[in-house]
């Protein structure tokens, strides 16, 4: 397996950027998605997962109305549309895959597959 996160880049805040990640080695379709960020002191966090095969999303608390994942089976990739960044948004953005799991979370920890980080960084 192996994804390859892409789209990162400097924006000023409220700006926007949407991040990709191509998947080779498996079909998304049948696993569960995640993207998720590390800024610099900071233990990595789960920011937005597609969790179950229903389409089943978690959204952390500090993105909801602002990021959605989403993702596009014919070019097997998947996306975050990143809306209104903050400052507080800058960090080292990683995608990942899992097995579909049923409970409302986007733990690092559930996910096996990582893509390499793409840098995200919110300055004016």
């Amino acid at each position: 397996v192996q994804l390859q996160a892409s789209g990162g880049g400097l924006v000023q805040p409220g700006g926007t950027l949407r991040l990709s990640c191509a998947a080779s080695g498996l079909r998304l379709e049948h696993y569960a998605i995640g993207w998720f960020r590390q800024a610099p002191g900071k233990e990595r966090e789960g920011v937005s997962c597609v969790i179950s095969d229903d389409g089943t999303t978690y959204n952390a608390d500090s993105v909801k109305g602002r990021f959605a994942i989403s993702r596009d089976n014919s070019k097997n990739t998947f996306y975050l549309q990143m809306n209104s960044l903050k400052q507080e948004d800058t960090a080292v953005y990683y995608c990942a895959t899992a097995p579909f799991y049923g409970d409302n979370t986007c733990h690092v920890e559930k996910y096996a597959d990582w893509g390499q980080g793409t840098q995200v960084t919110v300055s004016s």
